[in-house]
């Protein structure tokens, strides 16, 4: 309970980006442009992977999880801030913001397991070819991709429970675009500690351990691939994996950046802008990567193309 002097917050305050001035329509436009993209690009993805017989193999299954959470984390996220930038400020109930934050951290964190799982699938596919149908059923293709998601929530949901058990009973202003977990536990009145330490404990368990998986099967594929005495089967057992490689890169890269550096004043202004990457450049990339470097979603879309123009 919070003691007499004290009020309890039912509202929080967004305070977004201050100071665009005439940028803020420009600022709000680039954003609302790269959520349709966003969206239109993951659901494409979504739709090709879903009535092409072709594409209903493991790499394409789980690309097709990937891309639901990617337009699902953009939802939970940039609409908001488009309305917080439009107005300057934003505001909604501590309930809506906690929940904004639950479904941020599983859409946000279901990618981790399925870069993981995605990775596993491409070191059976080159280190052990023969047997890549047998180990990637669909049973397993299954297992692996719902595991994702069933796992995530399950994590998530351990760490809210004690979220929402915590006291705010003080400032109700968050310095940010959304509610995200460490201005949200600044704003807690009561302690934080093992809320706080559960979360490290998430994430060193499920970012870095996902993220040494995936280092590891790719050492495994590179010594595969540099067994192989054919230049041209080099290049092509390569070429199946670039796009992988350059999503953990953006993925990773946008997390290091966010969230691995000093919690001073200039970091956390610096963390704030850094999000943008997170939650608007890297579920774009996602669609632009594997349809710019994937020949089977190249010719389904161009065959998809075809059937809309004869219609």
């Amino acid at each position: 309970m919070c003691e007499g002097n004290q009020t309890k917050v039912s509202e929080i305050h967004l305070l977004g980006v201050q100071g665009l001035g005439n940028l803020k329509l420009l600022f709000f436009a680039a954003l609302l442009l790269f959520y349709i993209a966003i969206v239109t690009g993951n659901i494409l993805i979504i739709l090709l992977v879903s009535t092409n017989n072709k594409l209903k193999i493991p790499m394409f299954i789980f690309l097709q999880h990937l891309a639901f959470a990617d337009a699902l984390l953009a939802t939970c996220v940039i609409p908001m801030m488009a309305e917080i930038i439009i107005r300057t400020e934003g505001k909604m109930s501590l309930v809506t913001c906690i929940t904004q934050m639950y479904f941020y951290f599983i859409f946000g964190f279901v990618q981790c397991f399925l870069l993981a799982v995605m990775s596993y699938d491409r070191y059976v596919a080159i280190c052990n070819p023969l047997h890549y149908i047998l180990i990637m059923n669909r049973r397993i293709c299954f297992l692996l991709g719902y595991g994702c998601w069933v796992t995530t929530w399950s994590l998530s949901s351990t760490e809210f429970i004690l979220i929402i058990q915590l006291q705010f009973c003080g400032p109700s202003d968050i310095d940010y675009f959304f509610c995200d977990f460490s201005p949200v536990m600044q704003l807690a009145t009561s302690d934080t500690s093992i809320v706080q330490w559960l979360d490290f404990t998430y994430s060193v368990l499920v970012l870095f351990c996902a993220l040494t998986f995936i280092i590891s099967s790719y050492i495994y594929i590179f010594i595969i691939i540099l067994k192989i005495s054919s230049s041209t089967a080099r290049k092509k057992s390569f070429s199946t994996c670039s796009a992988h490689l350059i999503s953990v890169g953006a993925y990773y890269g946008s997390l290091i950046t966010i969230y691995v550096t000093p919690s001073n004043e200039m970091s956390l202004n610096v963390n704030k802008y850094s999000s943008l990457l997170y939650t608007v450049v890297t579920p774009l990339m996602n669609p632009i990567i594997y349809s710019l470097r994937n020949q089977e979603i190249r010719q389904a879309l161009h065959k998809k193309l075809r059937n809309i123009a004869v219609r």
